[in-house]
């Protein structure tokens, strides 16, 4: 017979499901220790077992950094401040965030902003007022991250 109480992980398992759950995809020291938790480790474990897959190279909070930030300006057309943002909430070290926004090519940057800015345009209603326009074009490209600076450039470079 079964006991319905969650059976406690050795160290060896909960080390080879960490190692898997990394192996999978890039992941935040973070995100691993709570997977870790969530399997019943204590924190010391969880600790120890993160240090062993730095060591081993599983774990790179740096590597994880540039994926992540290349994966969401290419997928989603993030801009650097939510990209930020979103790296922060993973603990991700400012060193490391630093590091992967300046992965991201500034030409492409300046060309997915631009595109964007364009693509909201079209999308508004050509009766609406210039400033209307512009407004929410620029709201838009804020909640998708991008400095206000450049935002307002390309939007002044459309509406020309």
């Amino acid at each position: 017979m079964k006991s319905s109480h969650k059976p406690t992980n050795s160290f060896d398992n909960l080390l080879s499901k960490a190692k898997n759950f990394c192996a999978y995809q890039e992941r935040a020291h973070q995100e691993v220790k709570e997977k870790l938790l969530s399997l019943g480790a204590t924190r010391k474990e969880a600790d120890e077992i993160i240090i062993v897959l730095i060591e081993e190279n599983f774990l790179n909070e740096q590597r994880f950094a540039i994926v992540f930030a290349g994966g969401k300006f290419r997928t989603k057309g993030w801009g650097k401040i939510k990209i930020t943002y979103e790296l922060k909430i993973k603990s991700v070290s400012t060193q490391c965030i630093t590091k992967a926004l300046s992965e991201i090519d500034a030409d492409d940057y300046q060309m997915t902003l631009e595109q964007s800015a364009y693509n909201k345009w079209n999308t508004l209603d050509a009766s609406e007022s210039h400033n209307s326009r512009k407004a929410k074009t620029a709201k838009y490209l804020q909640q998708k991250g991008f400095e206000f600076e450049l935002i307002m450039q390309a939007i002044n470079k459309l509406s020309r």
